[in-house]
This record gives C-alpha cells, sequence and structure tokens, in this order.
C-alpha cells in the first residue's frame, strides 16, 4: 500500500493572462454554492518561505466552458466560509 501524497492542483489564469498554481486544499457546499479553498503552489522554495502563508476562497460557479472560478466579494461571507473551512482543517490536519 502506497502513502504516496498527490495534491490536486489547478491553475488559473489572471486578468494579464499569468498563471498561477494552487493546491486545492478543501471544497465545501454553503447554501447551494460550491466553494474552494486554495493555497498557492510555488516553485521556488525562497517563495514559499517568505509566504504569509494565507489561502484563497473560490467560488465554483457555472460557465460556458463548465465551470470557472470567483472571487467571492461579501466580506461577511468569506469569514463564514473561513471559520467552516478552519474548523475542517482543524478536524483533518489537528489543531495546529
Amino acid at each position: 500500500m502506497s502513502n504516496e501524497y498527490s495534491p490536486d492542483l489547478i491553475t488559473l489564469v489572471d486578468e494579464d493572462d499569468v498563471e498561477h498554481n494552487f493546491e486545492i486544499l478543501d471544497t465545501i457546499e454553503y447554501e447551494g454554492k460550491e466553494y474552494l479553498a486554495l493555497y498557492p503552489v510555488f516553485d521556488n522554495p525562497e517563495d514559499m518561505v517568505a509566504d504569509s502563508g494565507e489561502y484563497y476562497i473560490m467560488e465554483a460557479q457555472d460557465s460556458e466552458d463548465g465551470w470557472e472560478l470567483a472571487e467571492v466579494q461579501d466580506d461577511e461571507l468569506v469569514d463564514k466560509l473561513a471559520d467552516i473551512f478552519e474548523e475542517r482543517f482543524a478536524e483533518k490536519f489537528g489543531e495546529e
């Protein structure tokens, strides 16, 4: 039995056509919508050390091409979703 970990990765393209890689930490459904917690993936270890350690919460939305991710604009909703994700992270990975 293999204990290898293989993260779920996704590449997003910003408005300047720059690609950014993220690991999908978790997904949840909340009030009929799907949300993803994304953590940046770095090619350079120095960039990873300098990173703030924050993750991003994005909403999965239907589009002509299947689906796309959109930034959650409502700060109150982001706080609620962060609480849910943090609770799930604590269950999966421990309190630290």
